[in-house]
């Protein structure tokens, strides 16, 4: 049976226009990382992306997005987007959420793949889902995350957990 253990976690109390995850220990299987972000960006959403062991170029990815009226696919730009977190002209005090799974983020012989799935929350017609395939183009192991505002500050309350999952 799989056992979550939290690693680590870091809630906001003030702006931040990235949040990192360092120093990640070798002893787990995979990892799973849970956000709810809201930014400061002057729009209802902001897109939200990630990059592991301090670079924003050795990832690419795959990703399909829905927004209440169209649904779009494609191919994102490295550092990449994962999910779109709600904003500031959004519904008031609503956060979007994402989960982000890492599965053999120690593996030193093969590219390191990962998932995401997220949702922009907003009381409108257009409120965003994003759900993406992605793949850390080396084989160091993952011993950094950066969560990145993408230009935006993530505001206070946002939160960040991050778990490592043992096969215990």
């Amino acid at each position: 049976m799989a056992t979550y253990t939290l690693i680590d976690s870091n809630v906001l109390s003030s702006s931040a226009a990235s949040v990192t995850f360092s120093s990640i220990a070798a002893t787990y299987t995979d990892l799973v990382l849970r956000c709810s972000t809201r930014t400061d960006a002057a729009a209802t959403q902001s897109a939200i992306k990630i990059f592991f062991n301090n670079s924003s170029g050795d990832t690419s990815a795959t990703y399909m997005e829905g927004n209440g009226a169209t649904v779009i696919s494609g191919f994102p730009s490295a550092p990449v987007l994962v999910f779109r977190a709600s904003a500031a002209t959004g519904t008031a005090s609503t956060f979007g959420n994402a989960e982000i799974y890492i599965p053999s983020y120690t593996n030193t012989t093969a590219k390191k793949p990962f998932s995401s799935f997220g949702v922009q929350e907003n009381n409108t017609t257009t409120a965003y889902i994003d759900v993406v395939a992605g793949l850390n183009n080396t084989t160091s192991a993952i011993s950094r995350i950066d969560i990145d505002g993408n230009g935006n500050n993530f505001v206070s309350g946002s939160s960040f957990y991050l778990y490592g999952i043992s096969n215990a």
